[in-house]
């Protein structure tokens, strides 16, 4: 999950953000520009380093000659993530991009695609599973240990209940997207899924009504974009 780059504490803040703008830098680097003692600038690392922010490598320098190579740190990839990004606007300008120049086919077909992609991704995870078991492998669909959905048994339908969506921006303008999540699901389980409550129309949530009592062919499904 990730975190607002504010919510670091204000030195640790200080060596990120120097970090980002210099590029990988010494212990005395840090020291002398931040103006913190060695010691302290190595706790701080020492915590970033725990929280996956920070990577440190060792390089040998001619300076160095055959002594200690010097210690680098720079940001790890989990680091640069805690500063501003814009993925949200650049697919909202892809999505509306191809749509203008192709046509909402084009559109169609790539997320058929990215649709077929994950199936393949998740269908031997699934087999020899019955239908609870499936569902319940399938809480990981965005994420390991989601512990932002959850099952719900509501007689002939199973409700799968999201309350955190990770593509929200970009969902909620362009609530197409989630038509590859619906259409996963129904490949997946063979049966017909629905979106009952959506984040689009102010529900605060998604919910997948899988409909056990409505199964489809697989083989002679087509993909069906939301809109």
């Amino acid at each position: 999950m990730s975190i607002n780059l504010n919510l670091v504490s204000g030195p640790r803040r200080d060596i990120l953000y120097y970090l980002k703008q210099h590029g990988p830098a010494t212990v005395a680097d840090l020291s002398s520009h931040l103006q913190m003692t060695g010691e302290a600038v190595r706790q701080h690392l020492l915590q970033l380093t725990q929280d996956r922010y920070i990577q440190r490598q060792s390089e040998r320098t001619p300076a160095a000659g055959a002594g200690r190579p010097s210690l680098n740190y720079s940001l790890t990839m989990e680091g640069e993530q805690l500063f501003p990004k814009s993925y949200d606007r650049l697919t909202v300008e892809l999505i509306d991009t191809i749509i203008a120049q192709l046509g909402e086919d084009s559109l169609k077909q790539v997320l058929s695609s990215m649709t077929e992609s994950r199936v393949q991704q998740w269908e031997f995870r699934l087999r020899e599973l019955c239908l609870n078991e499936r569902v319940a492998a399938l809480k990981d669909i965005y994420m390991e240990n989601d512990s932002f959905i959850e099952i719900e048994q509501n007689g002939e339908e199973i409700l799968l209940i999201e309350r955190n969506c990770p593509f929200a921006n970009v969902a909620m303008k362009r609530p197409a997207l989630c038509s590859v999540t619906v259409n996963v699901l129904t490949r997946l389980l063979g049966l017909r899924v629905v979106r009952k409550e959506t984040f689009q129309n102010g529900d605060g949530r998604c919910v997948f009504s899988i409909l056990s009592n409505q199964p489809i062919d697989t083989e002679s499904y087509s993909f069906l974009l939301e809109k």
